[in-house]
């Protein structure tokens, strides 16, 4: 089936001039009759602290009104993941790992019992059937590379709440080769299957 419902996830702290955006682009130009919500983390999210733990660890019926509004952003955030059928995530690579904006929304959206719960049988995650593409930019640090702590970090993070067809666009050399590196990514984009 094509993706009729896209969460397109931009990280890259560059609004203008941002590899990860122009390709993050290119992807979402070839699913013309998607429907796309876009959750931009340039300007940051809260960080979860001591009060927002105890919120999350407190039972769903159990919760004060703070606490509930305390929660209520990763609420909207788990809201769209779950709405979409695939997530389109541009993901520059910073200091060989990913945007501490990134970070910010794996904290926010993996939630136990909520986007996974464990069972006998181990963690299993509620966030199956959807597909992710994941365009990475980088500089020097070679996608798969020992050096570089992003990709599989977010292949991980997916694949625990559930959403294990996780697909790779990669411009890993910009500094060192960026006519090729971005052709080769361009080429990747347009290999991408329709079909979700």
């Amino acid at each position: 089936m094509t993706a009729t419902a896209i969460l397109r996830i931009d990280t890259s702290a560059r609004r203008t001039g941002s590899v990860s955006r122009d390709l993050t682009d290119r992807v979402i130009a070839r699913f013309p009759e998607a429907t796309v919500t876009t959750r931009d983390l340039a300007p940051g999210l809260p960080l979860i602290d001591e009060t927002w733990v105890g919120a999350n660890f407190t039972p769903a019926a159990d919760r004060t009104p703070d606490q509930r509004a305390v929660l209520a952003l990763s609420d909207e955030l788990i809201a769209e993941v779950e709405a979409a059928d695939t997530l389109v995530i541009g993901l520059p690579i910073y200091n060989f790992g990913v945007p501490a904006t990134l970070k910010a929304w794996v904290d926010q959206v993996v939630r136990a019992g909520v986007t996974f719960r464990y069972t006998e049988n181990g963690p299993e995650g509620l966030l199956q059937g959807k597909r992710a593409i994941v365009i990475v930019a980088s500089g020097g640090t070679r996608a798969g590379s020992e050096i570089d702590f992003a990709t599989g970090y977010i292949r991980h993070v997916l694949g625990f709440v559930g959403i294990t067809e996780v697909e790779f666009v990669t411009a890993d050399r910009l500094a060192l080769d960026p006519e090729s590196t971005l052709q080769s990514a361009r080429n990747q984009i347009d290999a991408l299957a329709l079909a979700a």
